[in-house]
């Protein structure tokens, strides 16, 4: 008879202390979108010309195509992420109140993950103005 060709390799229970972890910035805009729409006061996400693009996308049956990154972009400098958002904040809210709820969220969102903040900077573009329930009386 011949031998087994195979030969066992031994097992060993040691962590294996090599390689590198990344986290694509893709990754980061998730956790950051997710995080600020998750703060009260935040009503919508992105630029004029993002959200345009969205409530077209919306009308043809593409509801959720670009919304799960849109407002947000982030990179990795240094080691540390960066994010920055555009936000549209509730008629009535104040800037600062709203704007530091959702850097906290953002920061606690992605540190959750591991991952070290350097800098969450926003920018409101638009506030949301209450349409009326009821049509003015003549």
């Amino acid at each position: 008879m011949t031998e087994d060709a195979t030969q066992a390799q031994s097992a060993t229970t040691a962590p294996v202390t090599g390689g590198t972890n990344t986290v694509d910035d893709d990754v980061l805009e998730k956790l950051a979108v997710n995080a600020a729409r998750s703060v009260d006061g935040v009503t919508d996400l992105g630029g004029d010309a993002a959200r345009l693009f969205n409530s077209v996308l919306d009308r043809v049956g593409l509801d959720s195509v670009g919304d799960s990154t849109r407002g947000a972009s982030a990179k990795v400098v240094n080691g540390g992420a960066v994010i920055d958002m555009a936000i549209v904040i509730e008629a009535g809210r104040t800037v600062p109140e709203v704007s530091e709820a959702v850097r906290v969220a953002v920061t606690e969102a992605v540190k959750a993950y591991g991952l070290r903040v350097d800098a969450v900077n926003i920018r409101v573009d638009d506030v949301s103005l209450s349409e009326p329930t009821t049509p003015p009386t003549a």
